[in-house]
């Protein structure tokens, strides 16, 4: 079983990395460039010379080129020690156009343009934009080399930030010894007992600790990084998006590190470093004793994979408790009067499209006084109701269709008829032998059934404005945010690998014949 645990991860990866790769291609060499600024407000205002620099330095966050400006080219020679202060601010000065520029200018803007051509960028000068004697607004003169990004290296760069590791060294500058501390009474806990590992240094001041919230212990030393969002969340990471809580701010009576204390909504345990940021700010600086001060905040409402998994999961049980039973009866009594009412259930919700019937169960609950929209503020578990009948509708036909299958096929087969010869009865023979063979290929769909509610669903969430991670994928796309439509497409390629894999062992504890090892003969 091990050989082949083994060789189904292997497999796994590469289908993952492919269906990445796949989606990169798409987006990245496929759709216009320009189109991911459909949404940028701040785009749409800017002009001439200053728009296309704008875009090229959006181009290179979203990931398609590497793109290298004249100026930050010359502190990058200065830094270096091959160019003094006096020579470089000489030969930042572009002029208006090549002629106007100084001999020193000119110069370095030579030695920029060979250097970068040499190594296959395209280099671009533009001239200043010029009305009467003045240069326009965003017209001034720049110069710079731009080079598109291969798939592979976005491919490596990807996978090999997936995992983000915390250390004392993460930032550059630090007041006071950089190191970790564990404590067992968390300064956060009000002196209980609390552990917890803090760091100086580290990103994350809180590395790992303990509180009440699920699953109760909690650690920053290694984060998920599936990437950034650049319109649907602007500088979140996917992955922080669909985990992160929702709703209103829960304030509670709260001791900062200066020892202030007030009505705050902060989480604290969350504190990341930003340089500076205290000294600019005066809250910060009555809250905080270092530039630990970026914090998320505590909220009432579950995060968007939390809403999506709760409305899938208890609607996969109801699925799994309504579809089993009535397909088994439907096999038991073919052509009978539950066989005919479930044929035609299930040939409803086949060929009635599911935004139909999921407005005409939306609409019958209304009438009956059920909520039909999702409020994260409302205390009244009625909400969740129609959401999981909706979303259970469809899985309740797919379970009936495929257990009266198999039923059928199992009650044909040589072995029932052997059995009822032998003079078993038919009890004896439906227990023993009919249903468990029938439910072995129902198991293998368990494990993504369950997994596959961590990602919500489109249609069913939209219709009832719920804020759940089904959305999040239709939102990027509509948005053409990359960083949100590849962080995703991730997510469901792992959920749809371990669901397979995890159906394949668990047929292979219920049905002792299905063996993974293999024999030499």
């Amino acid at each position: 079983m091990g050989k082949y645990l083994l060789k189904r991860i292997l497999h796994g990866i590469f289908s993952i990395v492919v269906v990445v790769a796949i989606v990169m291609v798409l987006i990245y060499s496929m759709l216009q460039r320009e189109l991911i600024f459909s949404s940028d407000a701040l785009y749409t205002r800017q002009q001439s010379n200053a728009k296309q620099t704008y875009m090229y330095n959006k181009w290179e966050e979203y990931g398609y080129l590497d793109y290298v400006p004249y100026s930050e080219w010359l502190q990058e020679l200065s830094r270096n020690g091959e160019l003094d202060e006096e020579t470089r601010a000489e030969a930042t000065v572009l002029g208006r156009t090549p002629e106007a520029d100084s001999a020193v200018t000119a110069e370095y803007t030579a030695k920029f343009r060979e250097y970068y051509e040499s190594r296959g960028y395209e280099v671009k000068r533009l001239d200043a934009v010029v009305k009467g004697r003045k240069v326009i607004t965003g017209g001034q003169q720049t110069m710079f080399a731009t080079k598109d990004l291969p798939l592979s290296h976005r491919l490596v760069e990807y996978f090999t930030g997936l995992l983000d590791f915390d250390n004392i060294h993460r930032v550059a500058e630090v007041e006071g010894e950089r190191g970790l501390t564990f404590t067992l009474y968390d300064p956060l806990a009000g002196g209980k007992f609390s552990p917890a590992i803090i760091g100086n240094g580290t990103l994350h001041k809180y590395l790992l600790y303990v509180d009440g919230n699920f699953p109760f212990i909690h650690q920053n030393m290694v984060t998920i990084k599936l990437g950034t969002s650049y319109t649907v969340n602007s500088g979140v990471d996917v992955f922080h998006t669909m985990t992160r809580s929702q709703g209103s701010y829960v304030k509670t009576n709260m001791t900062f590190p200066t020892g202030l204390t007030e009505d705050s909504a902060d989480d604290l345990h969350t504190a990341t470093y930003m340089q500076g940021s205290r000294e600019i700010s005066t809250l910060n600086m009555e809250r905080f004793t270092d530039d630990y001060t970026v914090v998320d905040t505590v909220r009432n409402g579950m995060s968007k994979m939390g809403y999506s998994f709760v409305i899938g999961i208890l609607s996969s049980i109801m699925a799994y408790a309504l579809g089993l039973p009535i397909g088994i009866q439907m096999a038991r009594r073919k052509d009978g009067l539950v066989d005919k009412v479930g044929t035609f259930y299930i040939m409803f919700i086949i060929a009635v499209p599911s935004l139909a019937y999921i407005f005409m169960f939306k609409a019958m609950g209304a009438r009956i006084g059920l909520p039909t929209v999702f409020d994260m503020e409302s205390s009244d578990k009625l909400i969740f109701i129609l959401p999981i009948v909706s979303l259970a509708l469809p899985s309740i036909a797919n379970l009936m269709k495929w257990m009266r299958r198999y039923m059928i096929d199992q009650m044909n087969s040589d072995y029932v008829k052997f059995a009822r010869a032998s003079g078993l009865s038919e009890g004896e023979i439906f227990s023993k032998h009919i249903w468990k063979n029938a439910a072995i290929p129902i198991i293998h769909g368990i494990p993504g059934s369950i997994l596959g509610a961590l990602v919500g669903a489109i249609i069913t969430e939209r219709v009832y404005v719920v804020p759940g991670a089904g959305n999040l994928l239709t939102e990027a796309i509509n948005k053409y945010d990359n960083g949100v439509i590849v962080g995703v497409t991730l997510f469901y390629a792992v959920l749809t690998v371990v669901s397979i894999i995890l159906g394949d062992i668990l047929m292979s504890v219920v049905d002792p014949r299905i063996s993974f090892s293999t024999k030499d003969r």
